[in-house]
Parts: structure tokens; sequence; C-alpha cells
């Protein structure tokens, strides 16, 4: 039979007739293996990506090739625009409607769980979920004990720097860099600034799944973070990295090091050429002590819509989207790292960086519902450091007010 491919935009704002094609939903279940090939279905799958994958023709590869492997599905793909971030916003508006199948962020999985959007993993795709990636990547899609989406690369970040103006030693030490160039770090991004505290000892829930334990982000050990801060954004050499000043500084000379993800390889390599260094974080001095900077460690995934029209047409699915094959073409395609502990990646200097986040400077991003309330008191605590608000005067007591407010939920 033939296969039709159907291609709509979904804007931010999603309209029911945007996704009308996706059929009855719920009227299938399938277990959590791939079937026989003598499960005759024909019907329609729609699948939410970012822009870029359908742009270099990723997503249409990875779906001609499993129609290829799926003779008996006549499947007509529907496609949709869902940057993965956005997985939670777009699909929470209208779950029964949204994608069969979609690539998330990890940090998004709480509230996809919360509003039944995300099919738990069984059977053959939770045992290669789990024995093909790290145990931290594994761990960055388990939410309540359960497995519930597939990842396919990191999500983290680490440092771009201009080999002409930093040594291999230069790069150990934050403090030793912005003696000897321009540093642009965003530190009014609440997914950055947690970098120091964490450097220092502060914690989110523990190890980051004890939802009781709250958020530390108080006492002496973060006043001493606040206080370094005050004095970074005094200095000369600093840059906060907000509306693309990093990059653009990287292009003009005025910056000499930034901190991002794989995300922002090419822009970094066309602006810095064969300077361009790639690293995990840097060590800062916070009281006399070198503290490592830590960023968050998290996953892209693809999971499934417990509502779909056929469960087990679009778990296959999910799993060939993140099958080693697609990995690699992934990879090959748009330089997207893969999870896979069996690809081999030869000379990446970035996968050498994000594997060294990995095991030495980052903490898993909590999975847990009470991590909303970090992000904004996080990124007001940056904009007035920026905004030269914060003072060693008041950092103190301005430290503890962001941590109070980080865990205003908590104490209701």
């Amino acid at each position: 039979m033939k296969k039709k491919v159907v291609s709509v935009l979904l804007v931010a704002a999603m309209t029911a007739t945007m996704v009308a094609g996706c059929g009855s939903k719920g009227s299938d279940s399938a277990s959590n293996t791939e079937g026989s090939g003598d499960d005759k279905w024909s019907g329609t799958i729609t699948v939410w990506s970012p822009q870029e994958d359908q742009d270099t023709g990723w997503l249409s590869k990875e779906c001609d090739a499993f129609n290829e492997a799926h003779p008996e599905w006549d499947i007509t793909f529907k496609y949709g625009v869902c940057a993965e971030g956005d997985a939670k916003s777009t699909v929470t508006q209208d779950v029964k409607k949204a994608a069969d199948v979609y690539m998330l962020a990890n940090d998004n999985i709480p509230d996809l769980v919360s509003a039944n959007a995300l099919a738990e993993l069984g059977g053959d795709y939770l045992d290669y979920v789990n024995t093909t990636n790290s145990d931290t990547i594994s761990a960055s899609v388990t939410y309540n004990d359960q497995v519930v989406a597939f990842p396919f690369t990191s999500n983290t970040w680490f440092m771009y720097y201009d080999k002409s103006v930093f040594s291999d030693d230069d790069i150990k030490s934050l403090d030793t860099m912005l003696e000897k160039g321009k540093v642009s770090f965003p530190l009014s991004n609440s997914w950055y600034i947690q970098a120091f505290y964490a450097g220092n000892g502060c914690t989110l829930f523990g190890d980051g799944t004890k939802e009781s334990e709250g958020i530390d982000f108080g006492g002496d050990k973060a006043a001493a973070v606040t206080n370094y801060l005050v004095d970074l954004t005094t200095n000369a050499n600093f840059i906060n990295d907000a509306d693309g000043a990093g990059l653009a500084g990287l292009r003009d000379g005025s910056v000499n090091a930034v901190f991002s993800g794989t995300w922002d390889a090419e822009a970094v390599k066309e602006a810095l050429g064969d300077n361009m260094g790639v690293a995990a974080l840097p060590t800062f001095n916070c009281d006399g002590t070198d503290c490592q900077m830590k960023s968050f460690m998290g996953s892209k995934a693809i999971g499934v819509n417990p509502n779909t029209e056929n469960m087990q047409v679009s778990m296959a699915l999910a799993a060939y989207l993140a099958s080693e094959d697609a990995q690699k073409d992934h990879y090959d395609m748009r330089n997207i790292l893969p999870t896979n502990t069996n690809i081999e990646i030869a000379d990446d200097e970035i996968a050498t960086a994000v594997t060294d986040v990995m095991k030495n400077t980052s903490i898993m991003q909590p999975l847990v519902s009470e991590m909303g309330n970090y992000w904004s008191p996080a990124e007001n605590m940056g904009k007035a450091l920026v905004a030269g608000e914060i003072t060693h005067d008041n950092a103190a007591e301005k430290t503890e007010a962001m941590n109070d407010a980080m865990n205003t939920d908590l104490a209701q």
C-alpha cells in the first residue's frame, strides 16, 4: 500500500483544527514490544519534533525507514513542529488531541506525567533504554520509578573558548580566565546560575529525588556564593550573556569564552575557526576554596501519548526514532550527540567535553514537581546581580529571600 506523509505546522498556540487528522484516540492498546508482523493496521500517526529535524530531513528519513521495516502497517504520517522544551506547555493544552509521538526535554516529564501525556515503557523497550544508556541518562527519563521516554541525546552545557587567548591550564579556573580575557556567562538565566551554588554545596531536593528535603540555597555557603557573584558582575572582564551577547562577542572578538551547549557548536565554530576550544566547566574560588562549577544534566527524549490511536505502532515508532541507527543519523545530519553507549564517536571534542561534564562537572536536574519553584527566584537573583542591586551589604539577606521563595510551596 502507498504510504502518505502530510506535513502541517504546529504554532505555539495550538488549535484543534491543526491536529484533527490524528483520528480517534484510545481505541487500541498494545504491549510494549513490537508485533510479530501479522498485526495489520492502517491509520494516521502524528509526530511532533523541532523544526530543525524537519528542515534537515532527519524526521522524514527515519519515518520512511520505519515504513520500510513495517510493510504490515499502512501509516499516514502527519508532522507538527514543537521544540523539545515546549512539549509540556503544548501537549498539555489538549492531551487527547496532541501528537501520538513527540520529542521532549526531560525536565518536562513531571508535568507531562501529571497530565497523563506519557506512556510507561516496558518489556523490550524498557530493556533497550536501560542497557544502551548510562545510569545518569536512564535516570533522566525515570519518574516515580517508571521509565516514560526514550532518550536520544544529553541536555547540558559546557564551555567554548578561544584557544589563542586561554591555555589548557587557564581554562581550569574561571578566576584565571577572567585575568586573561573576556568571559561571557548567562548569569541571569536560571538554568545556569545554579552552577555556582551547587558548586559550593547547595542542594536541590537532596540528591535531586527527595522532594521533602526541598531546596537548600540558604545559609553561609549560599551567601558566600552570592558574594562571589557580586564581585564577578563588577569584574571588567565579565559579560552577562543575554540576548545573544556571548556569540556576538565571539564574532567581533570582544568575548573570548562562552557557556552553552551543542546547539551553538556551528555558530561558535564559524566565529572562532581553528581557535575553537571546548571543555567541561572550570572551578571558581569561593572564600579561599576552589569549587567546581556544576551544570544541570538532563536529556532530550521521545515519548508516546497514552491516548494514541494505536499504542503498538506509536511505541514502535518512538523506539525507532531513538534507535542506534536513528541516533547515528541525528549526529551525522544535525550534530546531535547520541546517548546510545554502543555508538563510538572518534575525535569529537564536544563529545569528549559532554562526557567530562556528565562524569565530573554536573548534577542531575531534579525530576520533582516542586522544582517549578526554583526557576523564577533563581532568575530574579541573577537579574538583580547583573543590575547591581545585590551588594556585599545585602548579599546574605537577598540570598535567604531567594531560598525562602524557592521553598514557599513546600511550606504550605
